[in-house]
């Protein structure tokens, strides 16, 4: 679901609390940031800052809903009209891969719009599903990753669901999830998180680029070890909300991001007034 212009890659989610044997998937365990106190002033200048983002304002109310829900037995099948399906939100995923929001949400649409159930999806030939989406960029290779993972889905399941995710574990659901070719871990995050209301936290170019600027990560990390990192030390219960706000902040301002915290006095006369209007100038180093 968010945007990218590069390869989404990344790994295995854990909860942050060093020194356990969870922390052997830290790539970085003596880098002992974000702190929470870090994480928790970060969340609020970005809520003063910008509110919360009401693309994704829908997600959080399911995530109140399922978390008040907890300790109930609950029966998991086929989702209401108002909550997105898991398949609906792996797809949509999946198109949102090395293009525009704008053009991933155009591209879901059109292949809704087309095809207006999975199984006509499946049973629809090659070119027809890549022009349905083809304005989302890179059609052959994202129709060809569709109709591989509804085919193998039906055969495994005899029908076209992934509503069964919602009783696994993030485990179970991440192993679950790679069975099926062109569906990376960046992917698969990001359906934990949305679709599944699980804590789980993607690591967009938005999101790599603020940690790189905070030095949340030390200096020469990539995206998938900045994955584990983060998702050792950021606390379950911040996820989500700094997730949605780190996203959002890095489509809106490049001032924390292109400057670090020390921009040249050409630079900031350039800016102007709007020199201090980024509050994580403040964190950068």
């Amino acid at each position: 679901m968010l945007k990218s212009r590069k390869r989404k890659q990344v790994e295995v989610e854990h909860n942050p609390k060093p020194p356990t044997k969870e922390t052997a998937k830290d790539p970085y365990p003596n880098h002992p940031r974000p702190t929470r106190e870090e994480c928790l002033s970060v969340r609020d200048d970005l809520l003063a800052l910008h509110g919360f983002p009401q693309e994704f304002a829908k997600y959080r109310e399911q995530r109140l809903i399922s978390q008040s829900s907890n300790g109930c037995d609950a029966v998991h099948s086929e989702p209401s009209d108002e909550k997105e399906s898991v398949l609906d939100g792996l797809v949509r995923t999946l198109l949102s891969q090395n293009t525009t929001e704008v053009n991933s949400q155009k591209a879901f649409a059109s292949l809704k719009s087309a095809f207006p159930t999975w199984e006509e999806v499946l049973a629809a030939d090659s070119q027809g599903l890549e022009n349905a989406i083809r304005c989302g960029g890179l059609a052959r290779t994202k129709a060809s990753c569709i109709k591989n993972m509804l085919s193998c889905l039906l055969e495994k399941k005899e029908k076209l669901c992934l509503e069964y995710l919602r009783d696994l574990s993030v485990d179970e659901i991440k192993a679950e999830l790679s069975h099926f070719k062109g569906i990376g871990p960046k992917t698969v995050s990001c359906v934990l998180m949305f679709q599944l209301q699980q804590d789980d936290f993607p690591v967009d170019t938005h999101v790599f680029e603020i940690a790189k600027a905070l030095a949340w990560v030390p200096v020469g990390a990539d995206r998938n070890k900045t994955y584990l990192h983060l998702n050792q030390w950021i606390p379950n219960e911040l996820k989500f909300d700094l997730n949605c706000l780190l996203y959002t902040h890095g489509k809106l301002c490049r001032q924390c991001i292109k400057k670090g915290g020390s921009a040249s006095s050409q630079q900031e006369k350039k800016s102007n007034d709007n020199s201090n209007s980024c509050p994580l100038l403040r964190y950068c180093k």
